[in-house]
């Protein structure tokens, strides 16, 4: 585990939050490497329903880059490092829970890779964001240029990824990097995950596994099948008829 990087959980919402504010909760490799266990945590707890990422003043200024002269030198210091990176990456889109990028402050490089991996972006208006690999003769990885793409489309990831320059929040959400822009971040983030923990969980749970899917080109077949007959059958299915038909709000 990293020392800079804290779980924990509030009723139905766990935190993770980046706290490494004398870099700027720039990621190091140790951090990196430390994700894909506090994401199994998650994962794992049946309390937890909601996962929020977020950081301090700054959500994260990207990569150490002190550490590109060490641990990241060489073709093959270079790959083991973006293997720690893509972990990292993977296990948070690949949650199985909906997870919720709060951001404020610098959101570039790793940083803005860690937002796009999570289900939904909320920005403070002072957020900025940029995916600078052009800054420093780094290909970026195909599954992270994907997930750009499928967010702002081929034009503007090109524009992003070329240019390397930093977008402030409300060309973020013009192009669709980010879902909303707020004034208040922690209230907006607060009410928003407590509203999806609200909600029937084989919804928003099957939802997640579809959107998921058809974004990476799939089509329905015997899995999505599958998540029909589980939600069918489902305690919460059972709720929220008999909520409806009692007139009140379901408790799921």
């Amino acid at each position: 585990m990293s020392e800079f990087l804290e779980l924990s959980a509030a009723g139905p919402v766990a935190t993770l939050t980046i706290n490494r504010p004398a870099k700027r909760n720039a990621m190091s490799y140790d951090m990196w490497s430390a994700i894909p266990e506090l994401l199994a945590q998650v994962s794992a707890d049946e309390a937890v329903r909601v996962l929020v990422i977020r950081g301090g003043e700054h959500f994260s200024a990207g990569a150490d880059i002190a550490e590109f002269s060490t641990l990241r030198r060489g073709a093959e210091g270079a790959a083991h490092y973006g293997e720690a990176v893509h972990n990292g990456e993977r296990a948070i889109a690949q949650l199985d829970k909906p997870t919720i990028a709060a951001i404020s402050g610098f959101c570039v490089g790793g940083g803005c890779e860690i937002a796009l991996a999570c289900d939904i972006r909320v920005a403070a208006a002072d957020a900025r964001f940029g995916i600078t690999p052009a800054k420093l003769g780094i290909v970026y990885n195909f599954t992270s240029t994907k997930a750009l793409v499928d967010v702002v489309g081929p034009a503007w990831a090109k524009q992003i990824l070329f240019s390397a320059d930093l977008l402030d929040a409300a060309t973020a959400l013009r192009i669709g990097l980010v879902n909303e822009v707020v004034e208040s971040l922690d209230a907006r983030v607060k009410e928003l995950s407590e509203q999806i923990a609200g909600r029937a969980q084989v919804s928003v749970r099957g939802a997640k596994k579809i959107i998921n899917s058809i974004t990476d080109g799939g089509h329905e077949d015997d899995f999505v099948r599958a998540l029909y007959a589980e939600a069918a059958s489902s305690a919460d299915y059972a709720e929220g008829v008999t909520a409806f038909l009692e007139k009140r709000p379901p408790r799921f």
